[in-house]
């Protein structure tokens, strides 16, 4: 033989070799590619569903937002503001926007629009003076295994905490979020958070933390700005 037919004859051995093992294993062949295309079908239409609730839940999310930041007066003074949904008074906003973002996290639990929903349920009760179930739902929140999300939970956490007098567990919180910052709460606003909760009770705390931030974020025209405010009506 010369070496061409030599090649010729091991490529028509190799051809050989296959068709003899596709057909004794046609059977396999056949349901490895059928398992293939219904994991590959399952994953798409798993993919599908989730990307529809999420938007879905956007939706409802925005939609609860909306009554959140809605005018609190009588319609015609929303009218002529053109500030479009009001309400007589702020409770019955708030408790409208908490049954809104409440249905967001039972309808669609496992989406980040629920994340943020369950945080604003938080706020809404603490607007509602229900603090201790403020802190409960804050505190859920901020077990999120999205930082963002969490870290915003915890930033309305230490909020409420600072309101009801907690002024230590608030400002562990608000350290806590400056040694570990995220793009929702950055370490300059959880230090500048946790120097208004000092402000009344230890204004000498409160200045150290202001220069910190001064030091650290000076060169930031609207921190700076900020801090000069803050410093000018610091009470001695």
């Amino acid at each position: 033989y010369t070496r061409h037919q030599l090649k010729q004859d091991e490529f028509q051995e190799t051809l050989d070799t296959l068709q003899i093992f596709a057909s004794e294993h046609l059977r396999q062949i056949i349901l490895v590619g059928a398992a293939t295309l219904i994991i590959v079908g399952a994953v798409v239409g798993v993919k599908t569903y989730y990307a529809r609730q999420e938007a879905a839940a956007n939706t409802k999310l925005q939609d609860a937002i909306t009554t959140f930041s809605a005018y609190v007066g009588n319609g015609q003074e929303s009218s002529v503001l053109g500030a479009g949904q009001s309400y007589p008074t702020a409770q019955a906003k708030y408790q409208k926007a908490l049954t809104q973002f409440s249905e967001v996290v039972k309808n669609y639990p496992r989406t980040k629009a629920a994340g943020y929903a369950l945080i604003q349920m938080g706020v809404c009760q603490s607007q509602l003076d229900n603090e201790t179930a403020a802190i409960k739902t804050l505190q859920d929140a901020g077990k999120n295994s999205d930082q963002e999300i969490a870290s915003q939970a915890q930033f309305a956490l230490a909020g409420v905490l600072a309101k009801t007098g907690k002024t230590g567990d608030a400002a562990k919180i608000y350290q806590n979020l400056a040694d570990h910052p995220t793009t929702i709460v950055p370490r300059a606003t959880a230090l500048l958070a946790m120097a208004d909760v000092y402000r009344s009770s230890q204004p000498k705390r409160a200045r150290e933390i202001y220069e910190q931030v001064q030091k650290e974020y000076g060169s930031d025209s609207v921190v700076a700005d900020s801090l000069k405010q803050q410093l000018a009506t610091l009470p001695q």
